[in-house]
């Protein structure tokens, strides 16, 4: 039954129950979902979106007792009111402590989680410097894309210029370039000016959006050395498809008599926290990890006991040792390559379940050494909650390792980081080297994995924080029309087993 906006009287600190409100929608949805499940929706209005809001903040945020409590008659958007619903706290290091509270279409949610799918060119941006004076320079990209058609081939390094006239460098109009650099469809065409890593000329191409389908795994190989076989693994993305994709990635390793694993998590901004378990239990195989806890999860001091979303009994994940369905039929044991030692490349990029995997590893005493720069500091998850069409995401609980660690929200940091660091862990500090492809040994941070495995001597500090963005999935976030402000939902999130759509 739908509470009437007449009967609903705001007093401050008084919570009505969560579910009275939702999916009592002011503009309701009718029809199916893409998995063909039928929308849940009613006839509502703002202020039930809103108090919905209120209410499952209330219940479910991990940091609920730092919302400040206002009306939400008082705003005009749920977009807006959810913006305020997170703490205004600070870090040890002056961070915000919630960089992490956005929202989603939720159908675009669903094609991007479930199938690694969204409208895009295929190509990660890499903002050097997102304000005046301003550079991107290419990432990476994905094959059978329209960054790789060959009246395009963007590779790794590439600088932009100018997006449809707009200089890149400190041009005012951002409208211009977001529109250029994050089409919101399918079939949007936009001219780039780029300059190719090396180039002293510069060209134009032009790129037109298409459904994107991003594999997690980009790059498998084994690096002769004078010492053994070592691995090396370009992951991306901890979506459903990669269960598949590292399994086959693991098994050719072992095929290949690998004796060390350099993971490359650079780019990886998290997802399913299942997934990092499997992945956690493929390094270390099972003397390390049998009975040895992957994720203690705490929420709220509301919910010590029960899952507030799932209703379950809250009991630690352990290091999964079979496959769970996601993309292979569940039960079958995961192949392992028996590590004590792994190598992790990591940026700024490196985010959520990408740090619960170097947290987790150093929870049962297997060596992690992280070669790049610092992590972007994410040991908080949420359950995506869909209401009226917008999938919300609001910091709902933390995580902590075997050992009962799970303080970097300041993320991890190489030992000899210079200035501001997380978390120390042995490794060195190197910038992302963009003047060769990833999975090169001359790649800066690979060669230095490399290199400190033979003499444990990192080179002269130079790592530092870079926005790292996909074209195909960001949405716009910027309060100064100076700054190219993005954020990806792949980058930010970690989820557990279950989810609740």
């Amino acid at each position: 039954m739908v509470i009437d906006d007449n009967s609903i009287n705001w007093s401050q600190g008084v919570f009505e129950d969560e579910n009275q409100f939702k999916n009592a929608c002011e503009t309701p949805r009718s029809g199916n979902d893409i998995n063909g499940n039928t929308f849940p929706d009613i006839q509502g209005s703002l202020l039930n979106e809103n108090n919905w809001l209120r209410s499952w903040s209330n219940n479910t945020y991990l940091w609920y007792d730092e919302i400040a409590d206002q009306n939400p008659a008082n705003f005009t958007s749920t977009s807006n009111y959810f913006d305020v619903l997170k703490t205004n706290e600070l870090t040890s290091s002056g961070n915000a402590k919630d960089r992490f509270h956005f929202t989603f279409d939720s159908e675009e949610w669903l094609q991007l989680t479930q199938a690694g799918q969204s409208a895009g060119y295929g190509v990660e941006f890499a903002l050097v410097s997102s304000s005046p004076p301003r550079q991107i320079l290419i990432a990476y990209t994905e094959p059978n894309t329209p960054a790789t058609e060959a009246s395009v081939n963007l590779l790794r390094g590439a600088e932009i210029i100018t997006i449809d006239g707009a200089a890149v460098v400190d041009s005012n109009d951002t409208d211009i370039l977001n529109a250029g650099l994050f089409p919101g469809d399918v079939g949007e065409s936009h001219t780039f000016v780029v300059r190719d890593s090396g180039a002293t000329e510069t060209r134009e191409i032009t790129m037109t959006s298409a459904i994107i389908t991003s594999p997690p795994v980009l790059n498998v190989s084994s690096l002769a050395t004078s010492s053994g076989n070592v691995g090396y693994i370009l992951f991306n993305s901890h979506i459903a498809t990669a269960e598949q994709e590292l399994v086959d990635a693991i098994n050719q390793l072992s095929n290949d008599n690998v004796n060390e694993l350099v993971l490359d998590l650079r780019y990886n901004g998290g997802g399913l926290l299942a997934i990092a378990s499997q992945l956690g239990y493929m390094i270390a195989g099972a003397n390390a990890t049998t009975d040895k806890v992957f994720d203690n999860t705490i929420f709220n001091d509301k919910h010590t006991a029960i899952n507030p979303i799932t209703g379950s009994a809250l009991t630690p994940t352990p290091f999964y040792d079979k496959t769970l369905g996601f993309s292979i039929d569940a039960g079958q044991l995961l192949p392992s390559l028996n590590l004590d030692r792994v190598f992790i490349l990591s940026t700024s990029g490196t985010c959520s379940a990408s740090e619960a995997i170097i947290n987790r590893l150093r929870g049962v005493n297997v060596e992690v050494v992280l070669i790049g720069s610092t992590t972007c500091g994410k040991p908080y998850g949420f359950f995506p909650a869909d209401n009226c069409g917008t999938t919300y995401f609001t910091i709902q609980f933390k995580g902590e390792n075997d050992q009962g660690f799970g303080d970097y929200a300041d993320g991890f940091s190489p030992i000899n980081t210079a200035g501001t660091v997380g978390t120390t862990v042995p490794g060195c500090s190197v910038a992302d080297d963009y003047s060769h492809q990833l999975g090169d040994q001359q790649e800066d941070l690979l060669a230095t994995a490399l290199s400190y495995r033979d003499t444990g001597v990192c080179p002269t500090p130079t790592g530092k924080a870079v926005k790292m963005t996909s074209a195909d999935s960001l949405k716009q976030q910027s309060s100064d029309v100076q700054e190219l402000a993005v954020k990806d939902p792949r980058k930010l999130n970690d989820m557990i087993l279950s989810l609740p759509y």
